[in-house]
């Protein structure tokens, strides 16, 4: 069993490390990588939902608190996991705000972030923003790679998790709006 795992990890670092190439290569692919991984960043996702929060009334008030909740929750989540499992991320220079303030890798707080908004999106049924949504998705996992802050698994594990929590975050709304009226209706 033992050898087995070790045969999965190095394909792992391997491909991944292929990602990782193609990116030092091309300048485009670095700079549209850059971008992407920094697009789920969680304080961007809270300013940017928060802003919406603040001036609007009704069902974007509401779900905007929603999502922001969610990304909180989420990230409480994803840094237990990360802080007990502790996988190093992999050896690098681009990402140092990451690497310093998050030195773990297992799973991507970014993939899980993405994947659960995307469910989140379908499951409110903010559609064409929902198919949009599922495309960054990839794109901000893929980015990470590419960068080289996290390993393929990483993004897997992350993109498993977040549709858990998405999922459970959907069955829990009528629980969140019970108890923090407040926060969600005006």
């Amino acid at each position: 069993m033992k050898k087995w795992v070790e045969n999965i990890l190095q394909k792992d670092v391997s491909l991944s490390g292929k990602f990782r190439q193609w990116g030092e290569k091309n300048k485009l692919i670095h700079t549209l990588a850059v971008f992407f991984a920094h697009s789920g960043d969680s304080w961007y996702w809270l300013a940017f939902l928060f802003t919406i929060w603040l001036f609007t009334d009704g069902q974007w008030h509401t779900y905007t608190a929603f999502l922001a909740g969610s990304i909180l929750i989420q990230a409480i989540f994803v840094l237990a996991i990360k802080f007990i499992i502790k996988r190093s991320r992999p050896a690098g220079d681009w990402g140092a705000i990451y690497r310093n303030s998050d030195p773990h890798s297992f799973p991507s707080g970014h993939a899980a972030r993405a994947a659960m908004l995307a469910v989140l999106f379908w499951g409110l049924q903010l559609n064409p923003l929902a198919i949009l949504i599922t495309i960054w998705v990839f794109l901000v996992s893929f980015a990470r790679v590419i960068l080289g802050v996290h390993y393929l698994s990483d993004i897997v594990a992350g993109w498993i998790l977040g549709v858990l929590l998405g999922l459970s975050m959907l069955w829990l709304q009528p629980f969140f709006y019970s108890i923090l009226p407040w926060a969600f209706f005006r």
